[in-house]
């Protein structure tokens, strides 16, 4: 499994950012793709899960109305879509295989995430 997420950077209160996950080493479509975030001194959070189909689900709700997601299974690539970004959303993003836990402690490989940050 390897996972590459891309597309962070710095953004002012409202912005919006597309982050993007490029995955290889498994059957892509046949996987749920998970959303996580961590930001500093915090706890790594669920930000949303989307299906093999392409369905949403456990989308936290902080973002709830903000961040969309999407995939595209043609080319093994997940996409984050976060509109009016808030100071509060600055964090590292982080992307994994499968139906992930609210914390992702199970999962044991982690991508090099991708920084967000949201401020005037």
């Amino acid at each position: 499994v390897q996972l590459v997420e891309s597309g962070g950077g710095s953004v002012q209160p409202g912005g919006s950012l597309r982050l993007s996950c490029a995955a290889s080493g498994f059957p892509f479509s046949s996987y749920s793709m998970s959303w996580y975030r961590q930001a500093p001194g915090k706890e790594r959070e669920l930000v949303g899960i989307i299906t093999g189909a392409g369905g949403l689900l456990n989308v936290a709700d902080s973002v709830k109305g903000r961040f969309t997601m999407s995939r595209d299974n043609a080319k093994n690539t997940a996409s984050l879509q976060m509109n009016s970004l808030k100071p509060e959303d600055t964090a590292v993003y982080y992307c994994n295989k499968g139906y992930g836990s609210a914390s992702g402690n199970e999962y044991t490989y982690w991508g090099q995430g991708t920084q967000v940050t949201v401020s005037s």
